[in-house]
């Protein structure tokens, strides 16, 4: 794995410079933050009043291939060498979200955040923030040795076929604002 994860660190700096990886604060196990490790797959592009501009115009070429082959995902390796993640479990999101969760959507954490999970092998990010979050629960409640076996395989056929990698017509999922259904 070593080597895979310096190829593709010494492509992205040939290609799209530095820094190669980027940080960023996830809830893990029980709403704990850490942060998590990936391969940087946009560049710091502003507009005219220093604005980011869209992910859709920063994620690069390079960027692109990374995401559509979970590439950017390996260095969270490392998050799970250090105990903050597992190679199975619901995906780490973003901070501010933790306050959007229903009681419900919150037993996501009731488990080490993975890199593959329940969600991703069922339709990954064409899926309702809902019905990722049912996933993710589910998982929860049935998780067993044979169940992460099982993922980690249905994992590798989803990344082979690409399927299920960003909605229709968008390079990113939609932002999570919350439930309309109380839980």
């Amino acid at each position: 794995m070593t080597p895979l994860l310096a190829a593709v660190a010494l492509i992205i700096w040939i290609i799209d410079g530095t820094p190669v990886t980027f940080r960023q604060e996830r809830p893990g196990y029980r709403g704990r933050i850490f942060k998590v490790v990936k391969f940087r797959t946009m560049k710091d592009l502003r507009d005219d009043q220093n604005n980011l501009l869209t992910d859709e115009r920063r994620v690069s070429r390079l960027g692109q291939f990374l995401r559509t082959t979970s590439l950017d995902e390996l260095p969270e390796l490392f998050n799970v060498l250090a105990g903050e993640m597992s190679l199975v479990g619901p995906r780490p999101l973003l901070v501010r979200y933790l306050e959007r969760y229903t009681q419900e959507q919150a037993r996501r954490h009731d488990v080490l955040p993975g890199i593959t999970g329940w969600a991703q092998i069922n339709g990954r990010n064409v899926l309702s923030w809902e019905e990722k979050f049912s996933l993710d629960v589910w998982y929860v409640d049935h998780w067993s040795l044979d169940l992460d076996i099982r993922i980690l395989l249905l994992t590798i056929w989803k990344v082979i076929k690409r399927e299920g990698i960003s909605p229709p017509d968008q390079m990113t999922a939609d932002e999570f604002m919350g439930s309309d259904k109380p839980q």
